[in-house]
Parts: C-alpha cells; structure tokens; sequence
C-alpha cells in the first residue's frame, strides 16, 4: 500500500496543489498530515477547507495549528520573544481565520497511532515527546533515540523542522522527517513530502521534492499585508534554514 506523508503546508494552496497532482499520479491510498495547516501562509482558511474534506486523510495538530486555536497574549509574547515576524503573522491569523476553523485545528490529536500492512506507524509533529522539539539532519543517533524512547512504532514520522531527515535506531524503529510542503527550510525551494510504499511488514520511504507556482503564492502571501508578510513572501521565492 502506498501512503503519502506530508506536514507544514502553512496556508500555501499552490504548493499543496502541485504535491496532490504528484499524490494522484503515484496512486497513493492514503494521506497522513502532520499538521503546521495555517500560520504564517498565503491561503490559511484556504487550506484548511480543503483539509478537511478530504475523507483519506489522517490528520494530527501541529505546534502553530494549536497556537491558533488557542491563542493567548502569553503565547504571542512567546513567539514575539523569538520570531517577531511570525507573531505578526499569528496576531492577523487570529483575526483573518474564521471560529469554525480554529475549533476544527483545537479538536485535532496531538499525535496518532495506526497500523497498516502489519506496520505500527506513530504521526507526531515534532517528536514523540513535545509538538515543538526538532528532530534534524545529522543528529547525534543518541539524542534521537531518547526522543522516541518508550514509543513501540515500526515508524515514526515527524516534520516541523520543514528540513527532511531520517533515522533508524539500535532497536530498528525508522524515523522520517517528511519536510515541508508550504514553508521548505533548505537551499531548495521546492515543496517536499514522503511516499511510503509499505506491504508484508516492510516499508520504503521517499522524499519527494515538487514544484510549484512560487511566484503566485509569493504574492498572496506579501498581500496579507502585516508587517514581515513581505519577508514571508521573500522565504518562498529564497527558503532560508529556518524562521525569523
């Protein structure tokens, strides 16, 4: 069976549509989403109608989809504190994203467990232990495995870095970051998600890197028109390693 993995589209449709075409042709039967649906994006209550009505997804919260459901001054005085553009973009999120919507991002899980082809399979944002926690590229393999101890999956896969990776333990357990669809945080500015090609027990992975009208959702993106949504724009067209 073939599944699609896919995290952090943050409100980009063009992105997302280009990676759905690239879905459909490689036949895949199943979409999981790691969540990051909406902030900071060009197209966020877009993006999240689209979400969910889709009936072959199985969808989790992400760390921003929860700050928007349940936003406090405390928690844009956080993210003020480190990344004053993204605060810009959560405080017009509160106001431009509808209630319906925000109670949709609230009720989605934190994380979710399945099994399929004999595979136990965990989706988390960022690791098993905390929706923020990075899991990145070249990693001690130590630091990784305390992350995910006391978890029992085949496979974990994780996103919210938006920088794809992946790891196997001493124990077998197989961890994938998928990257980003939305928001890539890497030298190329293509969308990125993983096929998973899984039967008998065993599985495949691969990250697939997709292009896309950036330039189209560049300019919805700088006409939100916060300040720092020019910055945002400016990050599609020339992904940088990560937020500011």
């Amino acid at each position: 069976m073939k599944i699609a993995v896919l995290s952090d589209i943050h409100g980009n449709f063009q992105a997302l549509e280009s990676v759905m075409n690239d879905i459909e042709q490689n036949k895949c039967e199943k979409v999981l989403c790691l969540g990051d649906l909406a902030m900071a994006g060009p197209q966020p209550r877009v993006i999240i109608d689209y979400v969910r009505k889709q009936n072959n997804w199985v969808v989790i919260q992400g760390n921003t989809d929860k700050m928007i459901a349940e936003y406090t001054k405390e928690t844009l005085e956080n993210v003020r504190a480190n990344a004053p553009v993204m605060a810009n973009a959560l405080l017009d999120d509160i106001l431009y994203i509808e209630e319906d919507k925000k109670e949709y991002l609230k009720n989605l899980p934190a994380q979710k467990e399945l099994e399929i082809e004999g595979v136990k399979i965990l989706m988390v944002h960022g690791s098993p232990r905390r929706n923020n926690e990075d899991i990145l590229p070249n990693m001690p393999l130590k630091t990784v495995e305390e992350m995910v101890q006391g978890t029992g999956a085949d496979l974990i896969f994780c996103g919210h870095t938006h920088v794809p990776c992946g790891y196997q333990t001493n124990k077998k357990q197989t961890i994938v970051n998928v990257g980003s669809v939305g928001r890539p945080m890497t030298k190329e500015p293509e969308a990125c998600y993983v096929i998973a090609n899984i039967q008998d027990g065993g599985f495949s992975i691969e990250h697939r890197f997709i292009d896309y009208d950036r330039f189209t959702a560049s300019e919805i993106m700088k006409a939100r028109g916060f300040d720092g949504a020019e910055k945002l724009a400016q990050m599609i067209l020339d992904p940088k390693e990560r937020h500011f």
